[in-house]
């Protein structure tokens, strides 16, 4: 069971956040898009990156499914 808890909240976190990343991309909504720049100028040293939005909400909605998850399998087991 924990295995299957597991697959099921990677997974919903993987497809939530890419999904998010994608819409972000494909409409140019700048809060929504992952932008990584790095820049070494000999002595000069320059990065930066883009939004984490997407992934905070799907760690949020990975939370939830997974509740939603080990509750409908305690329901199935009793």
């Amino acid at each position: 069971m924990k295995f299957k808890s597991f697959i099921v909240t990677f997974a919903t976190l993987v497809l939530t956040t890419g999904l998010l990343f994608l819409v972000g991309h494909t409409f140019t909504i700048p809060w929504l898009m992952f932008q990584h720049e790095y820049a070494n100028n000999a002595n000069g040293f320059f990065i930066t990156t883009g939004s984490f939005v997407p992934l905070i909400i799907g760690l949020i909605v990975s939370f939830f499914a997974e509740k939603i998850y080990v509750y409908k399998y305690r329901q199935k087991l009793g």
